[in-house]
């Protein structure tokens, strides 16, 4: 009998799931999670699992760790400082393509070298260059470096790595071991963004292991890559990039798992992301494009996901501008004050009731902050060092900490990168004055509400004074907000064309009214086709509405609260590696292998030298990931063109799968 261990970190819960035979879910349960150190939320969820069930630690074959932290962290903007080292690029490109943007004040220097679309050296690397900027660059975390043409010939890159690691002994994260696709801005966004995940994903896998060990499970831990293929902690280590959407890829496998539906959407709502994807022939949709996680496209392989800034722990946004004011969720995610009250009773209660006495509202009522201990803090400038000194380890008011207009500077800076949390009222604070919730302090969350409750609108009126019904609106914004992010999947993944945007189509007013079931002298009507698998643990209490709203079956499977813990340890390990054949000239065929260009004076020999090479790599990786009873499959993708009556050869893409069951140490 082989017992399976699934874990999924989220940003408000920790969940772990024991799955028999890979048939039946024998014990589940939750535990909060803990930012500050991830591994006590997973060592407190996996230690109540195996209480629950008794079942013996030697028994577990196999652990699996699926997570939502890199997708959070880009998200909310957060990740470790990382450098850039782009080279063959001009300086106004980092402008041009966002990288500047996506760097947000971190380093990085652009360096002449690079390759043609051949794979021939167009200039040297200027190498002297690239040591005298890491010389005063080693106070970052990792490293990025992103050639021209890199997939083509990735020798610049490789040495520039060397170089890298050579001086300053970090991470390097080079653009063409993560996409073999051109579009050398784009692979170094995804570069950017993998080495500003490293550290963070790195200690993650590390305190997972840690507890395994301490919990006497030896069972290897494997992760969730973002596609929903299993992978080792080695290569998650390597590639975190990849793990970005591996929390909500989990969820769909898990999804389809549990309901053995094929064809839906899948929306799951954690505590800061609302994820939706589409499930078609049982199988989920992969994006083309590469994941799309905020406002950032990459180039990993991934699930075709939407994925907004709307979950239990949203942030409320009073609206204060026009006659009627409102409210609006997201995307940063906060603490909720039910949650904050029961960590530090005595400070958030005594706050809240001094508010509460005060006649005039202020900006700060109902927020706390509080440091998270046991982060680095290297390169911080001298005013989020004091900022930070002043929060101590302690949970403070916000008003009480912020002396001038500059501190909250300091602080949105703070919180960036991760070392600060807000608390405020959240959708959670609302369902639990609903009575929907009551895992933590309902006293809190209530006065909460009061006192944004006493917000003025534009009419100089207050938002709403009854904290019940205030916590009605939030209730019924998310709703809406969901709906909004269903529908705008629905129409991105609609085979049909319908000329606008799906964001425009899905608040377009005929679909609203249609969803109302407009009926005058036109009848309209509108909602969704297929039913919609609602997951998370706080689905069962938001999501009926939304499927009364969208006019859909709307399916709730029984563990719903936990199927991305399931999905973390029902799913394969699948290796993908594509390559090209091009032609440079007439009667010559071009390998771009990872030793640089080879060329063949047949096709055929050409593209059999490529995938060959691509299978080989593939199915060591497979291995390395605790793959077994391994099949490989490959299709070639040949591109060719007429001319004075014949076929000429362009180019050819191969693409090679390598699937296999994750090995069970039994």
């Amino acid at each position: 009998m082989a017992v399976l261990l699934g874990v999924d970190t989220g940003g408000t819960y920790t969940d772990a799931v024991l799955v028999r035979d890979d048939s039946e879910v024998i014990a589940k349960a939750k535990a909060l999670t803990t930012r500050h150190d991830l591994a006590l939320g997973i060592e407190r969820a996996i230690a109540a699992v195996l209480e629950q069930s008794g079942v013996d630690r030697g028994q577990i074959g196999l652990a699996s760790l699926s997570t939502t932290l890199a997708t959070n962290a880009l998200v909310e903007g957060q990740g470790g400082r990382a450098g850039l080292v782009y080279i063959g690029f001009r300086q106004q490109d980092l402008d041009s393509h966002g990288l500047t943007e996506v760097l947000a004040g971190d380093p990085a220097v652009v360096l002449s070298g690079g390759h043609s679309h051949a794979g021939a050296e167009r200039q040297m690397l200027d190498e002297a260059a690239l040591y005298a900027w890491l010389e005063t660059h080693k106070d970052v975390s990792a490293f990025a470096v992103a050639a021209q043409f890199a997939t083509r010939n990735p020798a610049h890159e490789l040495r520039a790595a060397e170089i890298v690691q050579e001086v300053t002994g970090r991470p390097v994260s080079c653009s063409h071991h993560l996409s073999a696709k051109l579009n050398g801005p784009k692979r170094a966004l995804t570069a950017l963004l993998n080495a500003r995940l490293i550290g963070m994903i790195a200690r993650l896998i590390d305190r997972a292991e840690d507890t395994l060990q301490r919990l006497g499970i030896a069972a290897p831990l494997m992760v969730v890559r973002g596609d929903g293929a299993l992978i080792s902690a080695g290569q998650a280590r390597e590639r975190p990039i990849e793990t970005i959407l591996s929390g909500p890829a989990a969820s769909i496998v898990g999804a389809r798992w549990m309901t053995g539906v094929d064809e839906a959407l899948v929306s799951d709502i954690g505590g800061t992301t609302t994820d939706v994807a589409v499930l078609r022939d049982g199988q989920p949709t992969i994006d083309p494009d590469g994941a799309k996680v905020g406002p950032w496209r990459t180039m990993v392989e991934a699930v075709a996901m939407r994925t907004t800034g709307l979950g239990g722990d949203s942030e409320v946004h009073v609206q204060d501008e026009g006659l009627h004011g409102g409210i609006m969720l997201g995307p940063r995610r906060l603490i909720p004050v039910s949650l904050i009250a029961t960590e530090a009773p005595d400070v958030v209660h005594a706050a809240l009731e001094d508010q509460l006495r005060r006649t005039v509202p202020n900006e700060h009522d109902a927020r706390f902050v509080r440091a998270v201990p046991g982060m680095s803090v290297d390169g911080l400038p001298e005013r989020e060092q004091s900022l930070l000194a002043r929060i101590g380890d302690a949970v403070h008011p916000l008003g009480k900490v912020l002396q001038t207009r500059l501190d909250g500077q300091a602080l949105r800076r703070l919180v960036g990168r991760g070392l600060v949390q807000i608390a405020g009222v959240t959708p959670s604070d609302a369902s639990h004055v609903l009575g929907g919730l009551n895992d933590w302090d309902v006293i809190a969350a209530r006065a909460a509400l009061e006192l944004i409750g006493r917000r003025r609108t534009g009419s100089g009126n207050r938002l709403c004074p009854d904290p019940a019904k205030l916590a009605r609106m939030i209730v019924d914004q998310l709703t809406h907000q969901t709906s909004l992010a269903l529908l705008e999947t629905a129409f991105a993944e609609d085979s049909h064309d319908f000329g606008l945007p799906p964001e425009d189509l899905a608040r377009h007013v005929l679909t609203q009214r249609g969803l109302a079931q407009h009926s005058g002298l036109i009848r309209i009507e509108s909602g969704l086709n297929v039913p919609v698998v609602g997951l998370g643990a706080s689905a069962p209490f938001y999501y009926p509405a939304v499927g009364e709203r969208l006019g859909c079956r709307m399916i709730l499977p029984e563990h719903a609260g936990v199927a991305n813990a399931i999905g973390a340890v029902v799913g394969r390990v699948t290796i993908r590696r594509s390559g090209l054949v091009t032609s440079p000239t007439e009667g010559k065929y071009r390998v771009h292998l990872e030793t640089g260009p080879q060329d063949h004076l047949d096709a055929d020999a050409a593209m059999q030298a490529l995938q060959t090479a691509l299978e080989k790599d593939a199915q060591a990786e497979a291995v390395a990931a605790g793959a077994e009873d391994i099949h490989t499959h490959a299709v070639r993708d040949i591109r060719s063109a007429q001319a004075e009556g014949r076929d000429v050869f362009l180019e050819a893409e191969i693409t090679v799968e390598v699937t296999g069951r994750p090995r069970v140490a039994i």
